[in-house]
């Protein structure tokens, strides 16, 4: 039977290709928002089923594009043309509580929103209309079972739930900030998740999330964060992200997407 899904992951800090996927092409994909660089692959069942997939990076080539001037409205146009159904995001986090580890992965649930001066709709009252999306539960919850399915079936220490606070960056958090985010429920820090996960929302995407910690927070932890640590923490932990991608592209290739419901 053919392959109901099409998988499409955008790659954060540290991840910027796919190696567990046979490349097809890489391709300039033309949107209404601007213009995105796309990676074209595809992964083969045993029986010659192949289920396609979409790889973007967030960042651009070599890191280039800071988390304030990403072109999420591309980025997320470019994978709906393309025609895909669920997209899985990775990024690279801060911890803000000393029981979330560096090292770790964070399957995320729900979010909070301290960014600024972001564009965060396609519903601005033009010829799409004003429209208001339901945001309860903004990460799909059939991909996170599947995605906490896989981790055990790797034997993957993966948090199951945690909450996601987006800051504008590119600065890092001050520790007042960091104290501040703990106290209102957040559980990791990063400056890419929104508006992503609402763009593909108002898509009809499905959406998941999984963060890697990189690091402490600023004020848990006794020295300064640079980026180039992040960096080669999410280098470090390659592995791991790999597999977890891998098993969800297997799965979905294996069921053909079935179970993967609103």
């Amino acid at each position: 039977m053919p392959i109901a899904e099409k998988l499409g992951i955008i790659g954060g800090s540290g991840v910027y290709d796919l190696p567990v996927l046979t490349p097809e092409r890489e391709t300039l994909i033309r949107t209404e928002r601007g213009v995105v660089n796309a990676e074209l692959g595809r992964y083969s069942r045993d029986d010659g089923e192949e289920l396609s997939v979409v790889f973007v990076a967030r960042h651009g080539a070599g890191h280039s594009i800071p988390p304030h001037r990403i072109n999420y409205h591309a980025n997320i146009l470019a994978l709906k043309q393309l025609g895909v159904t669920c997209v899985l995001g990775t990024t690279a986090v801060g911890s803000l509580r000393e029981r979330i580890h560096p090292g770790e992965l964070v399957l995320l649930d729900q979010f909070l929103d301290f960014t600024s001066g972001r564009s965060y709709t396609f519903f601005d009252g033009g010829p799409e209309g004003v429209q208001h999306t339901d945001m309860t539960y903004p990460y799909d919850e059939s991909m996170r079972h599947i995605l906490i399915d896989v981790a055990e079936a790797c034997d993957l220490q993966l948090r199951p739930r945690g909450t996601y606070v987006c800051t504008e960056g590119p600065r890092f958090e001050t520790a007042a900030e960091i104290e501040m985010f703990a106290k209102l429920g957040g559980d990791v820090v990063g400056m890419t998740n929104v508006p992503e996960v609402v763009l593909a929302n108002e898509m009809g995407l499905k959406y998941a999330a999984i963060s890697l910690v990189t690091n402490y927070g600023a004020g848990l932890s006794d020295s300064p964060l640079t980026h180039e640590e992040v960096q080669e923490a999410m280098e470090q932990n390659q592995a791991q992200i790999g597999q977890v991608m891998s098993g969800l592209i297997t799965r979905l290739a294996e069921t053909g997407g079935e179970g993967l419901g609103r």
